[in-house]
C-alpha cells in the first residue's frame, strides 16, 4: 500500500473517531466544559493508550 493512502485512512480514523466521541461527550463521566471537550476529542490517541478511565468513557461515548 501507498504510504500516503494509509495516512489518509489513520487521518479519516483520528478525525472520525474524535467527531463520534465529540457527539458522545454527554454520556462520559466527564466535566461539561468546552475546553475539556476539545483537549479530550483532540487527544483522544494518546489518552486512549495510557488511561484506563478514559478508555471506559470513550467506550460510552462512542455507543449510542
Amino acid at each position: 500500500m501507498d504510504g500516503s493512502l494509509i495516512g489518509f485512512i489513520l487521518l479519516v480514523g483520528y478525525v472520525g473517531l474524535g467527531w463520534k466521541f465529540w457527539n458522545g461527550f454527554t454520556r462520559t463521566n466527564f466535566t461539561p466544559s468546552l475546553p475539556n471537550r476539545i483537549a479530550l476529542s483532540l487527544l483522544w490517541p494518546v489518552l486512549f493508550i495510557v488511561n484506563p478511565s478514559y478508555r471506559r468513557n470513550f467506550r460510552k461515548a462512542l455507543k449510542g
